[in-house]
């Protein structure tokens, strides 16, 4: 990732209160951000904040606007790779997309800051940290897709229903949980994983499935 010439001077500490540099400032920038919002943090308040110098944080972010990109790109890396173990597995198909299904809902309600920085500020981006983060999501999306796809394709799923559809469906409702789940009124993350999950499944499965 390219920086600001002329900033830094000497290396960047290693580490800061127990985090590698760049997991504390993009730590400290998500809480800046969800305090403040994202036009209203300086990259003064942020390297503040993290205990480090403007030049450590430019030796690994080239703007704040990586920060942000960096926040949900983080969340999504850690998904993507759960999903490719999902799809790896032995399992039959249903209960692979069961187990996605409920985890996508699961890690998101986990990383809930993140995700609802991320899309109130989405706009935000510069047009390639938007395009580059909408072709990972894209991504997972179209692997997700191709698991119901698969399913179909065996019989365990009804073979009726576009899987694009499902796939818009589903994500249209995770992309909600930022605007109405909060740690209070519950119900458990694992809770509405499973009952998101239950829910598609009940839809998907062809008549006489188990």
């Amino acid at each position: 990732m390219s920086r600001p010439s002329g900033r830094r001077i000497g290396r960047p500490p290693v580490t800061v209160n127990g985090q590698t540099v760049p997991e504390r400032l993009v730590d400290v920038a998500r809480d800046l951000f969800a305090e403040k919002g994202f036009e209203r943090t300086s990259v003064q308040d942020i390297v503040d904040a993290a205990g480090v110098t403007k030049g450590a944080m430019y030796h690994y972010f080239a703007s704040k606007d990586d920060l942000l990109a960096e926040i949900y790109a983080r969340v999504l890396r850690m998904q993507l790779a759960r999903l490719e173990a999902f799809i790896a597995s032995d399992a039959p198909v249903s209960d692979r997309i069961a187990s996605a299904a409920a985890d996508v809902v699961v890690t998101t309600i986990e990383n809930l800051a993140s995700t609802t920085i991320f899309f109130r500020s989405l706009h935000q981006l510069n047009p390639e940290h938007e395009r580059q983060v909408r072709a990972e999501r894209r991504r997972y999306h179209d692997m997700f897709r191709q698991l119901v796809a698969d399913g179909q394709e065996s019989g365990e799923l009804r073979g009726d229903v576009d899987a694009d559809l499902v796939v818009d469906f589903y994500f249209g409702a995770v992309h909600h949980l930022p605007t109405w789940w909060r740690p209070e009124r519950g119900p458990a993350a694992e809770k509405v994983g499973e009952t998101f999950a239950g829910m598609l499944l009940d839809a998907l499965r062809a008549t006489g499935g188990e």
